[in-house]
């Protein structure tokens, strides 16, 4: 590396929460001038040795130097005049404020008082051109630029405060593939000016396209760091998951003869759309299918999924479910219709932070049931410890908090929860989103199974190589549109990407 000495160094951290151990005597270096990706299933650690790091927790044990010198980081206001800056998958910043206001908020340069706002704007100009190569006016309010401006935003706030380690925790994950171009832009022109920069992703192809080192935490320890020049996919994914690669690498489509069996329609769209949100479509979905949804972000696939469930109205064609006909007109009445939609946003349309694992699990039943009915305690625990254990939900108590699960497992309590009102139609918007390789896998096969149980499935995926594997058809969307329908043989790579990019 260009510099022999890291930057910061954590030595034998260790960080207990009341009957667990998050983080157990990890170790992590990060030099300057380098990515450095920090990868690990999740429940691994990650999020925990990043609040640590950030002054969120506190650390039970283990010390941490900045340029050699010992540091004692008890808040995330401290870990910025340490030098280090944070900027998470959700941006934290002021939608409402400008661009200029959100960079120098609290800092403001100010005479007599008053705030010098053409000055502030100038700065705030002049950063964003110079470290950022961007040129936007910064006298917008922040929520009327995209996801991937508002992140190089949350960047040009850590370099304003003179930043030295910066933090990207799942940057991409909201962002399509011309934005994460233009950040992994900005991240190599930060890297060659000496920036230090921790990576979390669970993007592999982003991992060996960005990253010069890797740490892997495994189960609360570091399992191990390596230079990413000298370790294979194939060896790194051993390493975070510890499991037999045959979880991964055996997921086997549904058996023909029993693809033959299904046949009832479950549900058929008919030119159903809603203006601005999605073209005119048809879309049938028949009991014990998987259909995919495969397009890229802002395609249009949750639009469909929302239509299908109620939650938005269409303004054109009808839907009709099963053999009755009967149409969906709210989300209550397509939980009525038996129809279960776990949304891409688990945290601000899924899960219920301050409630447990076992309230979360059984809230869609309760409703269902109605509030003059309620299900008896021990019934709860009972049906809890159920899906616990056939989804391996961890940790196994189902008194946890969900907000204190890492997000696979929240993804799973979510599962669960809709499972358990025992759907014949499951829509699945992104439920591997942010999570790792090991969850993806489980809940890839708990699809499969679920099919091959005549339940249908409509499963909507960012990766390409996930909707290819667990679908049966595959609906493919461009610009709001649907543009073809591809099954069998027709269900590979080149095809889908042809039809988005219109080729």
């Amino acid at each position: 590396m260009a510099d022999p000495s890291p930057i910061l160094k954590m030595t034998g951290i260790t960080k207990r929460f009341p009957g667990v151990t998050a983080l157990s005597n990890v170790d992590f270096r990060l030099f300057p001038g380098e990515v450095h990706a920090l990868l690990g299933e999740n429940g691994a650690g990650k999020s925990t040795l990043i609040k640590v790091l950030t002054g969120v927790y506190s650390i039970d044990e283990g010390s941490v130097s900045i340029e050699d010198r010992p540091v004692a980081i008890a808040s995330p206001l401290e870990a910025q005049k340490a030098g280090i800056s944070t900027v998470y998958q959700e941006v934290n910043l002021c939608p409402n404020l400008s661009v200029a206001e959100n960079i120098y908020i609290g800092r403001e340069p100010r005479k007599l008082g008053r705030i010098l706002w053409r000055q502030m704007n100038r700065d705030a100009e002049l950063l964003l051109k110079e470290r950022l190569h961007l040129s936007i006016d910064v006298t917008l309010p922040l929520q009327s630029y995209s996801v991937a401006i508002q992140q190089l935003v949350a960047i040009a706030r850590a370099l304003s405060i003179s930043a030295k380690v910066l933090i990207l925790d799942e940057p991409t994950s909201s962002l399509d593939q011309n934005e994460v171009k233009q950040l992994f832009a900005v991240m190599r022109k930060l890297k060659s000016e000496g920036l230090a920069i921790l990576f979390v992703t669970h993007f592999l192809d982003q991992v060996y396209e960005m990253s010069d080192r890797l740490t892997v935490l495994r189960n609360g320890e570091r399992e191990g760091e390596y230079m990413a020049a000298e370790l294979s996919r194939f060896e790194l994914v051993l390493k975070m998951i510890g499991k037999d690669l045959k979880l991964l690498e055996e997921l086997p489509k549904l058996p023909s003869e029993f693809k033959k069996q299904a046949g009832n329609k479950m549900i058929s769209a008919s030119g159903l759309g809603r203006r601005g949100a999605i073209q005119p479509f048809d879309l049938d979905i028949l009991k014990g299918e998987v259909v995919g949804l495969a397009g890229l972000l802002g395609s249009g696939r949750t639009e469909i999924a929302r239509l299908i469930f109620g939650a938005d109205r269409p303004d054109e064609g009808k839907l009709t479910v099963g053999a009755t006909g009967a149409t969906v007109k709210s989300p209550r009445s397509a939980i009525e219709q038996r129809i279960a939609f776990c949304s891409e946003n688990r945290k601000t349309e899924g899960i219920i932070d301050d409630l447990t694992v076992r309230e979360n699990i059984i809230l869609a039943l309760q409703a269902s049931r109605g509030w003059f009915r309620p299900i008896s305690r021990k019934k709860q625990d009972e049906i809890a410890e159920r899906y616990i254990q056939m989804l391996n939900i961890n940790p196994k108590n189902s008194e946890h908090l969900i907000k204190n699960l890492s997000g696979g497992n929240q993804q799973k309590v979510l599962l669960a929860r809709w499972l358990l009102t025992e759907p014949e139609l499951l829509i699945l918007d992104e439920p591997t989103r942010g999570i790792d390789v090991g969850a993806k896998a489980e809940i890839q096969k708990l699809v499969l199974s679920l099919a091959k149980q005549g339940m249908a499935v409509l499963f909507i995926s960012s990766e390409m190589e996930e909707v290819i594997r667990v679908s049966d058809r595959v609906a493919v969307l461009r610009d709001r549109s649907k543009v073809t329908e591809l099954g069998g043989d027709q269900i590979n790579q080149q095809q889908i990407m042809q039809a988005m990019a219109g080729g």
